[in-house]
């Protein structure tokens, strides 16, 4: 699973609303850029390198897929929606909303349109002091120092004054009531992209599931009626293995564990794979196992049609699951939805992300962590 990029913006303005500038500028980002995980103070600052009205900075980490220069492209587009007009007049000028990219992960950039980490980034305090409040551990790729070094071989004296407190986007989801929540969904839904994503944004912990390692996948789905049992029977084994191990090192009352499955997932499979007497038989070791695993404080279930499931699986490109016809997507969608129905005690939201693509859409992403904040809400 492909992280995210660690993004560094500095943003400033001294036209106009200056503070809600900046605001405007962080929700654009946050809805068409990335997920604005931090954000750091706003200082006014006198401006540098020309006369004019003092500037409100401040600056921000976001998380991104994303390429460096594809952010450039989204960052200008929003200056311009701001009514940022660029003209040929060289120097500093004044601006509604100047977004500078400063860093992208640990990453050295040079070309002509583009220059990571910013140039200028260690003679400029209106630009480190705003950093620094972000708490980042991030050391400077060519100079090998840290914010807080570089702040304190600044040249820059200028006075930088604290003018306004702000509030990330994210301050907003507070999953502070569950300490434990499980995302599932059907082969190709996306459960795990969208449980690291959620793992990073949010600093918790995960528990991904190693299917991959399962040798008798492969057959499986070569030849279902052989390979049935003991693939149930190994995937059970290995699950619970994993959650026995992983959730006993952490504290499901103070840390905040993301997992890309639940293990009533063996169950649900097995009852589409197995003969009716392999059931009984797996059905009895899953009851004696299944009471003695923690339960999500959430459960999120991503629903998918079984189309959309098999373009996602055919882009992944997993050879073994080329095969996969929909009626099987079929039968394991309904047999999830049929098991969220029975369920009385589980916490349960079903979110329908089949014409989303929450890796490629800022906004589709946004949208599930709405859903998620409603849920949270009731």
């Amino acid at each position: 699973m492909k992280s995210q990029h660690q993004v560094i913006l500095s943003i400033g303005s001294n036209q106009g609303n200056r503070l809600e500038n900046v605001k405007d500028c962080i929700e654009l980002l946050h809805q068409e850029v990335g997920t604005v995980i931090k954000v750091s103070k706003i200082y006014e600052t006198p401006s540098w390198g020309f006369e004019s009205d003092p500037f409100y900075n401040c600056a921000l980490v976001l998380n991104t897929f994303r390429s460096a220069h594809r952010i450039l492209t989204q960052v200008l587009n929003i200056e311009k929606k701001l009514g940022r007009i660029r003209n040929e007049k060289k120097g500093y000028q004044s601006r509604i909303i100047d977004i500078d990219l400063i860093a992208f992960d640990a990453e050295i950039i040079e070309t002509a349109k583009l220059q990571i980490p910013h140039p200028l980034m260690q003679e400029r305090k209106f630009v480190l002091l705003p950093i620094q409040d972000l708490n980042l551990d991030w050391e400077h790729p060519v100079f090998k120092k840290s914010i807080s070094t570089l702040l304190q071989d600044c040249p820059d004296k200028s006075n930088c004054v604290v003018a306004h407190h702000l509030i990330s986007p994210l301050e907003n989801i507070s999953f502070a009531q569950f300490n434990y929540v499980a995302f599932e969904g059907n082969i190709g839904a996306g459960k795990t992209t969208l449980a690291t994503k959620i793992s990073e944004d949010f600093n918790a912990k995960t528990v991904l599931e190693r299917f991959a390692d399962n040798p008798f996948l492969p057959k499986f789905y070569e030849d279902q009626n052989r390979y049935a049992f003991p693939l149930e029977m190994s995937f059970l084994a290995d699950r619970y293995q994993q959650l026995s191990d992983d959730l006993a090192q952490f504290d499901l009352f103070k840390d905040f564990l993301v997992a890309d499955y639940h293990i009533f997932k063996s169950l649900i499979f097995a009852k589409i794979t197995l003969a009716e007497d392999e059931y009984r038989l797996y059905r009895n070791l899953f009851d004696i196992i299944y009471r003695e695993m923690p339960k999500p404080d959430l459960y999120i279930y991503l629903y998918q049609n079984s189309e959309r499931l098999l373009q996602n699986i055919k882009k992944r490109g997993r050879s073994y699951e080329q095969k996969i016809p929909a009626e099987y997507l079929d039968k394991i969608n309904n047999g999830y939805l049929d098991y969220i129905k029975s369920q009385t005690e589980l916490n349960v939201l079903i979110i329908d992300v089949s014409a989303r693509d929450f890796v490629k859409n800022q906004k589709d992403y946004l949208y599930v962590l709405d859903e998620i904040k409603k849920k949270i809400s009731c």
